[in-house]
């Protein structure tokens, strides 16, 4: 399967044309020309786990928000983000703060200061490329603020690793879109069926019933009660056959990542 992918812009406006994903493909009740839905207040459960993710560019002084969640730890104070939500046109993001269950610009669960964050080696290390998509996954460890962040949020998700080729139906994908016709202070939902992407190392899903639009990265994909995946990146929003890619949560880059950042915060827990 040959994708062409886009790097989501967290910062973008997206110009969006009236079908992104054709009317049969769309399996969200309700959902509109990108499949998405807005999700019913009050948020409960893994909804309520999600939040955006803020950071300030030292050079450009622009404010970027992705999407995040709580993702249950030992620590029970990680946040799972994509890894490109750390950065902005290279440079990596200041003053980043978590705001889970944020809704309509309030963040009614407090707001969470970044004090670590983890990225996959080969993040560090190469220049951006479509062949860095599989390990676009991020942890951020936030401060304690009496009481660890699932105190407040309740557990959080329960990761799921999956390998490459493993197909999942009834995938849930949660985020902030913004851009034309979209606030990007409210939480939208995406039902879709996700296959294997063309991909190396942990490999890639793709969904062709969810188009996600600038905002959106960084936000969880949802299997039952764990996280399979993250959103990564989708084709442009031109195309009027639209698709989103997923880093899935895979073997040793995700879970020897989630076991370090897991002991450096519960070994040597920062507090505000």
């Amino acid at each position: 399967m040959a994708l062409s992918l886009a790097l989501l812009d967290p910062t973008g406006i997206a110009e969006v044309p009236q079908l992104n994903v054709p009317q049969p493909r769309v399996l969200t009740p309700h959902g509109d020309r990108l499949g998405y839905a807005p999700v019913p207040r009050p948020y409960t459960g893994a909804r309520r786990l999600t939040g955006v993710l803020l950071g300030r560019d030292p050079v450009s002084r622009t404010t970027v928000m992705c999407g995040g969640a709580v993702i249950g730890s030992r620590s029970r104070s990680l946040v799972l983000t994509a890894a490109h939500c750390l950065y902005h046109e290279g440079r990596l993001l200041r003053r980043l703060a978590f705001l889970p269950g944020y809704d309509r610009g309030r963040p009614p669960l407090g707001i969470w200061p970044a004090v670590r964050t983890w990225v996959p080696a080969r993040w560090r290390s190469r220049p951006y490329s479509p062949q860095l998509l599989p390990y676009d996954v991020a942890l951020v460890g936030v401060a304690r603020r009496g009481r660890p962040l699932e105190a407040v949020t309740g557990r959080g998700l329960r990761p799921m690793s999956t390998t490459r080729g493993t197909p999942l139906r009834g995938l849930e994908l949660l985020g902030y879109p913004a851009g034309k016709r979209y606030p990007g202070t409210q939480l939208y939902r995406c039902v879709g069926d996700a296959a294997e992407a063309v991909s190396d190392g942990p490999g890639l899903m793709v969904t062709r019933n969810c188009h996600a639009a600038a905002g959106g990265s960084g936000g969880p994909a949802l299997y039952g009660d764990a996280v399979a995946g993250v959103v990564s990146s989708s084709s442009p929003l031109g195309d009027a056959k639209g698709y989103t890619v997923l880093a899935r949560l895979g073997d040793r880059p995700f879970t020897r990542m989630f076991a370090r950042a897991d002991r450096s915060m519960r070994l040597n827990p920062p507090r505000t």
